[in-house]
């Protein structure tokens, strides 16, 4: 039996009882929520690994790092370097997003390697074999899209991201709307392109039930994608956009009757003000289903720092209800992402998850912040690079800039303010 199914029989499962311990929470809350689907614990009935990771209300706000290969780029050694620092700078879940090398090979290393939670995109599998055949995206099967799930499932992928809600009417929508960046999205645009081609409709939509029939005998958690998310600030919140939630809230309930967890993907490119809206639209039109965002970046013109423009978005979303951050880095728009900049993309998610768990009142959230507050005030260094999101680069900087000033900084040094009032308001 499947998570799920546990549940509902009022059976407690080793993930329910690790997230309840990790989250500070009752048992009997988070079973709740997974069977109401407020709630979604990735986790593949054919693998077991170290961190289950529970994602949606009212839980910590989690990260994912997408890494993975390109058809410039494939070497496995690398993309291993890169999960060992994702998982050590604290993420949550990783996404294998490989087109490049032996994905099956690259997939097996990632799925053996990780202590935590992997996803990846299916169809991207079916494109790159079909174009190895000197084929192109219109020559794939229906039946290849399924026996990719298959075999990806098989082998103990613990999340789907699905593209479910680009059918033939939303791409309607998109052509009459008009956009400056049209489509983003890498597996929305192969299947417009197979769609279009084919004049067919999406398989994924169209037979969402063998989905679901997969995702169901593996237990293999669905991240109903947002294949017509904005890619730029003017293109947000758009028709098609909100066609395409509208489309995925209905799936979500199909999948929760047919006891599949399933979790809901968002933009994207936002302006500041349109968050809270795109945050509470979902959660009216999909049931309250976990979110997970790209982002929300929110300029256009920060290349090279748009894991800043993320971190905003990404607070701002996750304080009003958004459930799971996909971490932007540095190589946003530019190019594949370093080991460095997986680290960065990481770290500066998580300080945007942490920020928004303030808001949403997650038990210690405050208390961290509070500890810190008070080991600045006792100039207590050790301490505060112990409680540090990230020790090693303060732990730098400290050194390089005071080497002799062990009880003030070289800021403000004699003229120290907290050293200058501790004595006058003990």
């Amino acid at each position: 039996m499947i998570q799920l199914e546990l549940a509902k029989q009022n059976k407690t499962t080793p993930q329910i009882a690790q997230v309840a311990k990790d989250e500070s929470l009752a048992v009997e809350l988070i079973r709740k929520n997974l069977i109401q689907g407020k709630i979604v614990i990735p986790n593949n009935k054919k693998r077991k690994f170290v961190r289950p990771c529970g994602i949606g209300h009212p839980l910590r706000t989690k990260v994912n790092a997408n890494i993975g290969t390109s058809v410039g780029k494939a070497s496995i050694k690398e993309e291993l370097k890169k999960l060992e620092v994702a998982i050590r700078a604290g993420t949550d879940t990783v996404m294998d997003l490989s087109t490049g090398g032996d994905l099956k090979k690259i997939r097996k290393a990632m799925l053996k390697e990780s202590c935590v939670a992997v996803g990846t995109v299916p169809l991207y599998e079916a494109a790159v074999d079909v174009t190895r055949r000197k084929k192109s995206i219109k020559d794939i099967r229906e039946e290849d899209f399924f026996e990719v799930l298959e075999k990806q499932a098989e082998e103990g992928v613990d999340f789907f991201t699905i593209h479910s809600g680009v059918t033939l009417e939303t791409i309607s929508r998109l052509k009459n709307q008009g956009r400056i960046l049209d489509i983003v999205s890498r597996g929305g645009a192969i299947l417009v392109e197979w769609m279009l081609t084919n004049k067919r409709e999406n398989p994924f939509y169209e037979s969402f039930e063998r989905v679901l029939k997969i995702a169901h005998k593996f237990d293999v958690t669905l991240s109903l994608g947002d294949g017509l998310r904005p890619g730029a600030l003017a293109d947000g919140t758009d028709r098609a956009q909100i066609q395409e939630l509208i489309i995925l809230g209905e799936l979500a309930k199909k999948a929760r009757e047919a006891g599949v967890q399933v979790m809901i993907e968002g933009p994207g490119h936002l302006p500041l003000d349109q968050i809270e809206m795109n945050v509470k639209l979902q959660k009216s039109l999909c049931d309250e289903a976990p979110f997970y965002v790209l982002g929300p970046l929110v300029t256009d013109i920060a290349p090279g720092y748009d894991h800043i423009t993320s971190a905003i978005g990404g607070a701002i979303a996750a304080s009003f209800g958004a459930d799971f951050l996909c971490y932007v880095t540095p190589s946003e728009h530019l190019g594949l992402p370093s080991k460095e900049d997986v680290e960065i993309g990481v770290i500066s998610s998580r300080i945007a998850a942490h920020a928004a768990d303030i808001v949403k009142k997650i038990p210690h959230s405050l208390e961290w912040d509070a500890n810190m507050s008070r080991a600045r005030k006792q100039r207590d260094w050790k301490k505060q690079f112990g409680l540090a999101i990230e020790p090693n680069r303060p732990k730098k900087v400290r050194m390089n800039s005071n080497p002799d000033t062990e009880d003030v900084c070289t800021m403000c040094s004699k003229y120290c303010s907290i050293k200058i009032i501790e004595k006058y308001l003990k």
